[in-house]
């Protein structure tokens, strides 16, 4: 299984992307039918939260329903001329808001969890960090007083 990192703008670059193409395949082989790209929107919210960059986690959920609405220009259907044409599309958001949301929070949740378990992992690095120097320094003590005592006391 690939394991890509993308970035924010490359998250959202692929899933826009794939949407258009999957609308467009949508539409030749299924006529269209918004549940099937709806269907079809819920891997790509799985794949761009799971893909992105741990830095660009907050991107994903955002990119998503961006990616939606440009897939669903080809699902749409619009009446003639461009003003039909944004109230098909208009229409469309509105009617398959399920989809959007649903994917969307899909991604949200795989991303809450993917940036919790980031803390906890940088909190334990930082404990085992701040262990290390306390014991280090106390290494360091005993092996002062270990030399002064060598010497013949402190003065």
């Amino acid at each position: 299984m690939p394991n890509p990192r993308l970035t924010g703008l490359g998250c959202g670059l692929f899933c826009a992307a794939v949407m258009l193409v999957l609308g467009a395949l949508t539409r030749v082989l299924f006529g269209g039918s918004p549940t099937v790209y709806g269907v079809l929107f819920l891997p790509v919210c799985l794949l761009s939260a799971v893909w992105v960059r741990r830095g660009d986690l907050t991107s994903a959920p955002v990119v998503v329903p961006i990616g939606f609405a440009a897939g669903l220009v080809f699902v749409a259907d619009g009446g003639d001329g461009f003003s039909g044409w944004v109230v098909g599309l208009a229409t469309a958001l509105a009617t398959e808001a399920g989809w959007l949301y649903g994917g969307t929070l899909v991604t949200g949740v795989i991303v809450t969890v993917r940036k919790v378990r980031l803390m906890r992992r940088r909190r334990r690095v930082a404990m085992a960090a701040g262990t290390a120097a306390v014991a280090g320094t106390a290494a360091a003590g005993a092996a002062a007083a270990a030399a002064v005592s060598r010497r013949g006391g402190a003065g």
